[in-house]
């Protein structure tokens, strides 16, 4: 996996500026512990490169990089730290020719249509969108967007829980970059817990994991029948017949025979398969590979089980 497709992953990086070089590392901490192994540390203080350091060293699996990041000086400070990728907020095109010589990713800012032909003009394929809010929000990026092919963007400035999800369903954002769950205040205080805590309804938030139903095995269609119409019965579920199983309401299906699972399956809704998969197994679960669906139009996974059951049942994530 290169970085752009890890920055893909992971969806949300948070972009932190650290006045302590000894907050690096339990600030990172909070973040995996919310399930964000990214940071991007700006350089908008004196001891970035040791911030990056600290990380780097403690976490190596971490994705960090580097962000306001204005001369050549930063680019070799921020390679010698560790840093696995480089972000600016402009387009300074020597700065940026220089750290793509190193052999590093380089995300400059691009606000306007100008910005991104320089940007091509270099070889880029992703640059960062900066301001993003203040430029035009996702309504001016899609416009921008338009006649550029393939580029792909990681908007930051101005994104909060709020509009995050609407910036990651455009499909050409790889991610987003945010400081709402890493506040100056937050880290000044070391309020670590709260920064997990706020990472974690981050994720929560661009995963949208929700229940879809409980698909329980049967022996028959008769059998499947039964079991909903006692449902209808009870509930008032209407009931739906389909070629392998039938529903009682949305929430339950009873299958014609037996199906994947030891007693059935049960499928979550998420708003992007392919990265629940990324999430859940930096996490250390496996999934079925051959069970997967592409959507046919992004090429994308749509649907896809875990690899183990879970007291008894088969768990799938389908695309909502």
């Amino acid at each position: 996996m290169n970085m752009i497709q890890e920055l893909y992953s992971i969806g949300l990086i948070p972009v932190i500026k650290i006045e302590n070089p000894e907050d690096a590392v339990p600030l990172a901490k909070a973040l995996i512990d919310g399930g964000l192994p990214a940071a991007e540390i700006t350089f908008r203080t004196a001891c970035a490169a040791e911030a990056i350091r600290n990380i780097t060293e403690a976490y190596p699996e971490m994705l960090v990089g580097a962000g306001t990041v204005l001369t050549t000086e930063q680019v070799d400070a921020a390679i010698a730290a560790g840093s696995k990728f480089l972000v600016s907020p402009g387009l300074n095109p020597r700065v940026t020719a220089y750290a793509l010589s190193k052999g590093i990713p380089m995300l400059p800012g691009c606000s306007n249509p100008s910005d991104i032909e320089a940007a091509l003009e270099l070889g880029l394929k992703t640059v960062k969108f900066f301001p993003a809010e203040a430029a035009g929000g996702l309504k001016m990026l899609k416009a921008m967007a338009a006649p550029y092919g393939q580029l792909t963007f990681m908007p930051t400035g101005g994104i909060n829980a709020e509009n995050l999800l609407d910036y990651l369903k455009f499909n050409k954002i790889i991610a987003c970059g945010g400081s709402f769950m890493v506040r100056d205040d937050l880290i000044r205080d070391k309020k670590w817990e709260e920064i997990t805590a706020l990472t974690r309804n981050a994720v929560k938030a661009m995963l949208g994991l929700e229940f879809v139903h409980i698909g329980i095995n049967g022996e028959s269609k008769e059998a499947a029948v039964r079991s909903a119409k006692l449902f209808e019965l009870m509930f008032g579920m209407p009931v739906r017949e389909t070629s392998k199983s039938v529903f009682a309401g949305e929430c339950f299906e009873f299958m014609n025979q037996k199906g994947p699972g030891t007693h059935g399956h049960i499928g979550i809704r998420t708003h992007f398969v392919d990265r629940a998969i990324a999430y859940f197994e930096r996490l250390g679960f496996e999934f079925d590979k051959e069970s997967i669906v592409l959507d046919e139009k992004s090429g994308k996974p749509k649907f896809v089980y875990f690899k183990d059951e879970i007291a008894g049942f088969a768990i799938h994530l389908v695309q909502k």
